[in-house]
């Protein structure tokens, strides 16, 4: 058997990256990490030391389903049908995801 995991992809779902240096070059944040940070100080400035992303996406729910080893071709089908049978899939929502597959003895 072969346990399956995925996710419902939707029209409206996010998925972008932020540089560590577009976060702090907008006014809004580096003005809220100066307020809760070092309230009443002046003359201060943010840095960093390595450049690195803050992922933005839209938190999904995994789903699982087992099927037979016997249908490994047939997995995204099997997982579309799936999500159809339980009406996870919505008005804007048109496909799934596979997030794992992991062989079950």
């Amino acid at each position: 058997m072969i346990k399956v995991s995925y996710t419902v992809m939707c029209k409206n779902d996010v998925s972008k990256a932020v540089s560590l240096s577009e976060i702090l070059a907008n006014e809004k944040i580096e003005k809220a990490i100066k307020s809760e940070f070092a309230k009443g100080l002046r003359n201060l400035e943010l840095s960093y030391t390595e450049e690195s992303e803050v992922f933005l996406k839209t938190q999904k729910k995994v789903y699982e389903m087992t099927v037979s080893k016997n249908d490994f071709a047939d997995l995204l089908e099997l997982a579309e049908e799936d999500a159809r049978k339980h009406k996870r899939l919505k008005k804007e929502c048109d496909g799934v995801e596979l997030v794992d597959i992991l062989t079950i003895d």
